[in-house]
């Protein structure tokens, strides 16, 4: 059996893939309040599904590195980390309602068939009680359709596309990462600020859902302060060299280069664009820029010298001062021996949050962590007050803008903050028409 057909629980690799028959969840219909994988002995099985191989696999060895940190916190082992600057003093390091933590794996391959054969294996064979994962909206949004259907949580991990909480929305499902939407309305003042009114703009984008509301947010926030758009052009997930892609952009009239791009594909698409000159190049009069929407510090260390002095907005950086941050980077940095990503703290988070969910609830039961989290309000997980909004599940915080550095002093401190973005400035209303279409459903015990 191949290495992706594996789950993982602790350490231990135990049976593993497949969509058509498998077992039928663990569902207890003698009980009035039955539902999918109620935990009877003294362990819960949480499972992570993440991308081990594929263009996102850096991003998903963080968040896998992190969620096994969560599951030493919660099981009261290690120095505790952000359990003890969490506003809600629910976790007490025993555990889930007094239930060992324990774990399964899956490898989502960055496919979304590959992501629902693992999370349905994990639910069917394992006994998952919540799912969590993934570095691909595409998976995000696939999985937790998936989850929705089995009656189990889905606590999503890097996902960016506003689909997610959008028209894709579920109501099993949560969202702490930002989204497309914040990231334009983050971005556009401070590349007005820096670049200007008056540019024209290049899009190459990544061929799926998240490529298209990150080019979408982008758009309609940058051309609602003067930009114009003269191209956009769509690349496949797969890409690996983009020279065809970036020769024809000098030729274009545009003098700004937006790379909706991330993982492996933002590394290979900066640096072939830096490789054909673009920072160096005018174009209008203006010095050529180029805009990453989404960043990471694990592919500013991918891409190199040639994130210098180029814009893009996070979810969250090890290098924020509040005691919660430097708490997590602490406890992290102590077991990994080296900063968190953005990846790994957003799944970290939702890990602790799932859990305090269950504990103020009193149940593992879907709908009881549901209505727990609808509307929840808390501190001290990073990025400041946050909420959980409840009409669409997704999370309201502020948002980073920053800036590759030009003289780093590490292989990890390569992005510079530039702006925090207050939260009340990204947020918008549920019917905003970036998130038109769907519906939150009712949310799904399963049994």
């Amino acid at each position: 059996m191949s290495k992706s057909n594996l789950t993982r629980r602790g350490v231990l690799k135990t049976g593993a893939v497949g969509g058509a028959g498998l077992a039928l969840p663990t569902m207890f219909a003698s009980r009035a309040n039955a539902y999918t994988n109620e935990p009877t002995g003294d362990t819960v099985t949480l499972g992570f599904n993440v991308p081990q191989t594929g263009p996102y696999a850096d991003e998903g060895a963080d968040e896998l590195r992190a969620y096994e940190l969560a599951v030493k916190h919660l099981n009261g082992e290690g120095d505790g980390g952000m359990i003890n600057t969490f506003s809600s003093n629910a976790l007490k390091g025993n555990g889930i309602l007094g239930k060992r933590v324990e774990y399964v794996t899956g490898d989502t391959q960055t496919k979304s068939d590959a992501a629902r054969a693992s999370a349905r294996s994990m639910i069917e064979k394992d006994g998952a009680i919540m799912i969590t994962g993934g570095s691909s909206s595409g998976v995000a949004v696939a999985v937790q359709a998936l989850c929705q259907e089995a009656g189990v949580i889905f606590m999503a991990g890097l996902t960016h596309s506003n689909d997610t909480t959008g028209k894709d929305k579920r109501a099993n499902g949560f969202r702490h990462f930002f989204n497309s939407y914040m990231s334009g309305a983050a971005l556009a003042p401070v590349l007005e600020a820096n670049y200007g009114s008056d540019r024209k703009a290049y899009h190459l984008t990544a061929d799926y859902n998240w490529g298209y509301t990150t080019e979408e947010a982008i758009r309609s926030s940058t051309e609602a302060m003067g930009w114009e758009t003269v191209a956009a052009v769509k690349t496949p997930l797969t890409q690996t060299d983009f020279s065809s892609y970036i020769a024809p952009v000098l030729q274009s009239g545009a003098d700004v280069l937006v790379l909706n791009h991330y993982g492996g594909n933002m590394v290979n698409s900066l640096t072939n664009a830096v490789q054909f000159g673009l920072r160096e190049a005018q174009a209008n009069g203006k010095n050529f820029e180029i805009v990453v929407p989404l960043y990471s510090r694990l592919m500013a260390r991918g891409a190199g010298d040639a994130v210098k002095g180029i814009f893009g907005s996070t979810n969250w950086h090890w290098s924020l001062q509040d005691e919660a941050s430097q708490t997590f980077v602490r406890s992290f940095g102590t077991e990994y021996g080296f900063p968190p990503s953005q990846a790994a703290h957003t799944c970290y988070v939702q890990t602790l949050l799932y859990a305090d969910a269950c504990e103020r609830a009193g149940s593992f039961e879907p709908c009881a962590v549901v209505e727990a989290l609808e509307g929840f309000e808390f501190d001290g997980l990073g990025n400041g007050p946050t909420l959980y909004r409840a009409e669409d599940h997704q999370c309201f915080k502020d948002v980073l803008v920053v800036r590759g550095k030009e003289n780093p002093t590490s292989e990890f401190d390569l992005l510079e903050i530039v702006e925090i973005t207050p939260a009340d400035q990204v947020t918008y209303a549920p019917d905003h028409p970036q998130f038109a279409g769907g519906a939150l459903g009712s949310c799904n015990n399963g049994a």
